[in-house]
């Protein structure tokens, strides 16, 4: 299982990238893997603010359909428009180019509430 030591984690399976005051946010792989083949990625957030834990957007798979939930709070200022052609780069890259938002954080104090690569670990290994 990939879990690169750079990003940090939620226990919603998402992961965010920090680069100053902007986080760019994706699913785990474990949560790609989980979900199956992603067919849509539905965010209808951009430009809003979206609080701590709230739902950003949605994650739709062959068989089922997951909400986003937001890590840290702040502005969405981008969504990885590649998805509305390719929403399976989820599924191949999900750290890179399956990427889904960024957002520009209104509190960087919350980076303290999420995991490191060997909490999130821990968390999928049970």
């Amino acid at each position: 299982m990939n879990l690169p030591l750079e990003l940090k984690y939620t226990k919603d399976h998402e992961w965010i990238k920090i680069d100053g005051n902007t986080a760019t946010i994706g699913i785990t792989e474990f949560a790609q893997g989980e979900l199956g083949d992603i067919v849509y990625v539905d965010v209808d957030t951009l430009d809003d603010t979206v609080e701590e834990g709230e739902v950003f957007g949605s994650v739709e798979a062959v068989k089922t359909v997951s909400d986003l939930f937001m890590p840290l709070t702040g502005e969405v200022i981008e969504f990885n428009e590649a998805l509305e052609d390719e929403p399976e780069l989820v599924n191949s890259d999900p750290y890179g180019k399956g990427w889904m938002i960024k957002v520009e954080m209104s509190d960087t104090t919350q980076i303290n509430n999420l995991l490191d690569a060997a909490a999130y670990k821990e968390l999928i290994q049970g």
